[in-house]
């Protein structure tokens, strides 16, 4: 698969979003008045992020950089793990900090990969089949649409796996919605600044694929060719 300069730039950005992501989001903060994970105020734009590459380079080019996301993030937990159990040099006094702010549970994990899979891979099928039966017109049916279903599994996912059994039922619905909606919102008022990018990605690039033939197997890694 040949890779262009742009390509590695939104590539990059993507896995960014989506490692800071992790990070920051076992602070709480009140956005707008409700209690969200501060991981919202950037993952969203691995979603769009993520329909710029489906829409730009096709459904190929995106299954490649959402498993590259998947073993970045992988990375990231393993080395914060090591980092946490290596001791500590005698005169830091933080290592409970560390592990309040960095550690995690292999049941957050497990919602986070399984959310974070299912969620990109159902968000970049769906614009891309989009993309054709809208022959290429109407871009924001398409990111909006895509965000909706995508991100809407995504959250499902993890709160349920995540809290079940930990919070009360109605409170998981609650959190599912508000995030679900937060999200979808995200990505509309950033549809101008998708709409630029693809604009200015189809320009420099020359390339607008559509995924006519394309097998959407999201284990399949081999090499596509789409129709541009």
């Amino acid at each position: 698969m040949k890779v262009s300069f742009w390509f590695v730039i939104i590539a990059s950005i993507f896995v960014t979003c989506l490692i800071t992501a992790n990070i920051i989001a076992v602070k709480l903060i009140f956005l707008f008045g409700f209690l969200v994970p501060a991981g919202v105020i950037v993952f969203p734009l691995s979603y769009l992020f993520g329909d710029v590459l489906t829409e730009v380079y096709g459904y190929g080019a995106a299954r490649y950089v959402i498993w590259l996301g998947f073993a970045c993030n992988l990375l990231a937990v393993i080395a914060i793990y090591i980092g946490g159990l290596a001791p500590s040099a005698p005169f830091l006094h933080d290592q409970a900090a560390y592990n309040t702010i960095l550690g995690f549970t292999p049941r957050l994990l497990l919602a986070s990969f399984i959310a974070y899979l299912v969620g990109e891979f159902t968000n970049s099928f769906v614009l891309a089949k989009l993309k054709i039966a809208t022959k290429g017109r109407w871009l924001w049916t398409r990111t909006i649409s895509s965000t909706l279903i995508g991100e809407g599994l995504d959250t499902v996912i993890f709160i349920s796996i995540a809290f079940w059994g930990i919070i009360p039922p109605q409170l998981i619905l609650t959190a599912i919605l508000t995030q679900w909606t937060f999200k979808v919102l995200y990505e509309v008022i950033a549809t101008p600044f998708t709409y630029a990018v693809v604009g200015f990605l189809k320009r420099r690039e020359n390339l607008d694929a559509y995924d006519y033939r394309t097998n959407f197997n999201p284990l399949l890694l081999r090499s596509e060719a789409s129709a541009r």
